[in-house]
């Protein structure tokens, strides 16, 4: 009977273990898989990054705006040295209050990349939109980048020792640089374009 008994307890405490044993197995499985669920870290500090960029640029478009919409002495100097150049070359009037690219025309389209890029910063679901903030962005820069260097306007606009010009160039690579971090949802703004202007296909 004590044999039996000692045999009973043996044979209970080799199942317990394995119950033990089958239970922990899930939660190793589980603890794996949320672990291999984190962002990785390369990803995380480049949204980061990316995030950094998007502010800049839009302080630096957002505050231009008290300039152009007041038509602020500087702006007054800056658009009508381009004006003057323009109708040099026979299109007087393009860089005019009226005209197509003028202050409020170039602080409208700054305002918009701006909203574009802070709004796509807090919505993730539009975040495919942030690379057309950034293109604006680069266009808007780009053109500002070229007025200074090779119209009349030169890098010292009105004493302020190249300030303005080394604020677009410093945009303006902040804007590409956001379109590269934004390589993902840049390729799923392209492929929804593609899908939208793409002729549909008959049987």
């Amino acid at each position: 009977m004590v044999t039996m008994r000692k045999e009973h307890f043996r044979n209970a405490g080799v199942r317990a273990k394995k119950a033990r044993g089958n239970n922990a197995m899930p939660k190793s499985k589980t603890m794996t898989s949320d672990v291999s669920a984190k962002p990785e870290p390369r990803a995380n500090r480049a949204n980061w990054a990316a995030h950094a960029l998007v502010v800049f640029c839009s302080a630096v478009f957002v505050d231009s705006l008290r300039f152009k919409f007041t038509n602020a002495p500087k702006t007054q100097i800056i658009f009508g040295d381009l004006d003057r150049w323009a109708a040099s070359l026979g299109v007087g009037g393009v860089f005019a209050q009226g005209g197509l690219f003028s202050q409020y025309v170039i602080g409208g389209a700054e305002l918009v990349a701006s909203a574009i890029l802070v709004s796509t910063m807090f919505l993730p679901r539009y975040r495919f939109l942030q690379p057309l903030g950034a293109a604006l962005g680069v266009a808007i820069m780009l053109g500002a980048v070229s007025f200074h260097l090779f119209t009349p306007l030169g890098i010292n606009v009105a004493g302020d020792s190249g300030a303005l010009f080394y604020t677009a160039c410093a945009t303006l690579a902040s804007c590409i640089t956001l379109l590269f971090l934004r390589a993902r949802e840049l390729d799923v703004l392209l492929r929804r374009f593609g899908a939208f202007f793409a002729p549909e296909k008959r049987l």
